[in-house]
């Protein structure tokens, strides 16, 4: 049906630009007319016709719209459409406008369409599961302690007394085009419009050694450089990485286990394929890695960190436990490079073979599994057909993966996977992955976790959260204060049906009893809502919001999750763009994406047009035919 509504649509495009005489008028219209998925691949027709121009002429026109409708600051449009729009120009001379490639762009790019059906891919695995696996049982002994951080977002350039309500979607730095005294100047320590400065990471990395003296490893789940995305550039991000892999060695002890976020690269979310012909690579960045983490993981691991696209495996000294680390952005939707082939690639970089490869080592050794990495699998914003491949490694390895763990939403939450997703139940719960609260105080008050880990199995027995209150009255006077939050245990043990037993493990069982006690208690369900930010942005959640919201809790396979509209239901755009992209925004902030939903949720447009071409801003090629 898409094909032939496309398709019927493509002819009347081509007679528009004849009668209109120009490729702007063209973009115009069909601006104006994308309201959902259908009229999106429209759209890409004469954004195709502007690509094939060159990406200049794609650059420069993108520019004049963002500057002239100020969707942005000038510095915003010119910084993130001159890193990302080539890009995007790149993937619309390679691909067709009527195509499933062309459905996945119109999903990340403008949030008019939902992901298509999941293409069929079965993983291929070296064993057939053991018919008696190992069984892995508690002795009752003394659990460990290991530390989970993610999404520091670190600001190097973080200016005490700059204005920390300003124009940009994050402040607290001296931008060029900020004239007068601050409104609002920002203190030493940070602030919800800002990113962490160095101080606030410092006392961090001091509340760590306070609460946890003896953990037996950190894990760290990526996104080390802040949010100026328009202004980022593989100096800064070398500069960046290279600074916090410095701090991690020197500031925190025992081993430290990494791994690379989407933020971590520029331009932001740029990670190409293997397949990909570009001069825009990112070894840069795994080489970077390798250097910077082979202290903290091992000189076997950092080699192979180098050669494995920012993935690693290594066994945890003295424990018959493997981390392995993977570099999700090749399954992230806003990593546009995937975007440029019709062909579809179900194994990007060989990632999920990688994956295959280590747990199946595990398996051998009788080993159990932590997995990490920045985005989970359960997200909006991670793609469906490697969301449901990663899920099939998840079910085959289920008895050597102990636990995963993820950061990216900046949020505390939990996703859940099911041998059966049509029949979610404490039966078939088979893994669990905790996303770690972020540092940066964009979206809520600064935290990390602690887990308390059984050596016998290698599960959690509790996750206790800490956090510093950005809005006590001395937050800005003295070295910011860390505190005890909650515990997940203490909280959420007594609620479950039945209560989670004093030797019992925080087992994906016990987080599904969770979700069930969620819907009958609200009570319980509101203080996970408080607990989300910490305390410090706490959203209203309804009837509706709540049932979305467990339903995401169940969801570690992102095919499930409930963060958009489903197919067939009539909305508007805004309500659409903005369902589709809602939790992404908020790791995200202001990206190339951002700029192009704003386009087609605008209702102003013929006179932003007109207004446009009085301006003589735009590229004479797109303006005459």
């Amino acid at each position: 049906m898409l094909l032939n509504t496309v398709l019927t649509i493509a002819p009347l495009l081509v007679l528009l630009r004849g009668a209109a005489g120009d490729l702007l008028s063209d973009i115009e219209n069909a601006l104006r007319d994308a309201t959902d998925c259908a009229s999106c691949h429209a759209l890409l027709l004469p954004l195709q016709t502007l690509a094939h121009r060159g990406d200049s002429a794609f650059v420069d026109t993108f520019i004049s719209i963002c500057d002239d409708f100020q969707l942005e600051d000038p510095d915003v449009c010119a910084g993130l459409v001159s890193a990302s729009g080539p890009i995007l120009a790149h993937d619309l001379r390679q691909i067709s406008a009527a195509g499933q490639t062309a459905t996945k762009f119109c999903d990340a790019v403008f949030g008019l369409c939902d992901p298509p059906p999941v293409n069929a891919f079965t993983v291929p695995f070296p064993k057939r599961a053991p018919a008696h696996p190992t069984t892995f049982k508690s002795t009752g002994k003394t659990p460990f302690q290991v530390v989970h951080i993610s999404d520091v977002h670190i600001d190097r350039f973080y200016t005490v007394g700059a204005d920390a309500n300003c124009t940009k979607s994050i402040c607290c730095r001296n931008f060029g085009d900020e004239t007068g005294p601050p409104t609002e100047p920002a203190g030493p320590n940070g602030n919800a419009r800002c990113d962490a400065p160095e101080t606030l990471a410092d006392s961090m990395y001091e509340a760590i050694q306070q609460f946890a003296p003896h953990a037996a490893f950190t894990l760290f789940t990526g996104d080390v450089v802040d949010h100026t995305d328009w202004l980022v550039n593989k100096s800064v991000v070398t500069f960046d990485l290279a600074a916090f892999n410095f701090d991690m060695v020197t500031k925190l002890k025992g081993p430290i286990y990494p791994a690379i976020g989407n933020h971590d690269t520029a331009p932001v979310n740029t990670f190409p394929r293997d397949t990909t012909i570009t001069p825009l690579e990112t070894q840069w960045v795994f080489d970077t890695q390798s250097a910077g983490w082979e202290p903290l993981i091992g000189a076997a691991a950092a080699l192979q960190e180098k050669h494995t696209s920012g993935s690693f495996s290594a066994v945890v000294p003295g424990m018959k436990l493997r981390i392995i680390s993977l570099n999700t952005q090749f399954w992230y939707k806003q990593n546009f490079w995937v975007y440029d082939s019709e062909v579809q690639q179900p194994d990007p970089n060989g990632l999920l073979a990688f994956m295959v490869q280590e747990l199946q080592a595990a398996e051998d050794a009788d080993q159990r599994a932590f997995i990490i990495g920045h985005i989970p699998l359960g997200k909006e914003d991670t793609l469906n057909d490697q969301s449901n491949y990663y899920d099939q490694i998840t079910q085959r390895y289920k008895n050597t993966i102990a636990a995963q763990f993820f950061g990216h939403s900046h949020k505390d939450q939990f996703e859940i996977a099911y041998s059966d997703f049509n029949d979610q139940t404490a039966d078939t719960a088979t893994s669990i992955a905790i996303v770690a609260p972020a540092l940066t105080p964009t979206s809520g008050n600064p935290a990390f976790k602690i887990y308390d880990i059984d050596p016998d199995t290698f599960e959690i027995m509790d996750a206790k959260v800490y956090i510093t209150n950005i809005s006590t009255p001395n937050f800005q006077s003295h070295t910011p204060q860390w505190e005890f939050y909650y515990s997940a245990r203490a909280t959420y043990g007594p609620v479950t049906s039945p209560p989670l037993a004093a030797n019992a493990p925080l087992d994906p069982a016990f987080w599904h009893r969770l979700t069930e006690a969620f819907e009958t208690n609200d009570t319980a369900f509101q203080q996970f809502n408080t607990f989300i930010s910490r305390g410090a942005d706490v959203g209203a959640c309804d009837a509706a919001c709540k049932a979305s919201t467990i339903c995401d809790m169940r969801a570690l396979r992102a095919e499930n999750n409930c963060d958009g509209p489903s197919l067939g239901i009539s909305l508007k755009r805004d309500e659409r763009a903005q369902g589709r992209m809602a939790e992404s925004d908020a790791c995200e902030g202001r990206s190339i994406a951002h700029i192009f939903r704003s386009l087609v949720n605008r209702d102003d447009l013929t006179q932003d047009f007109a207004r446009l071409r009085r301006s003589s801003r735009v590229p004479r090629s797109v303006l005459e035919d």
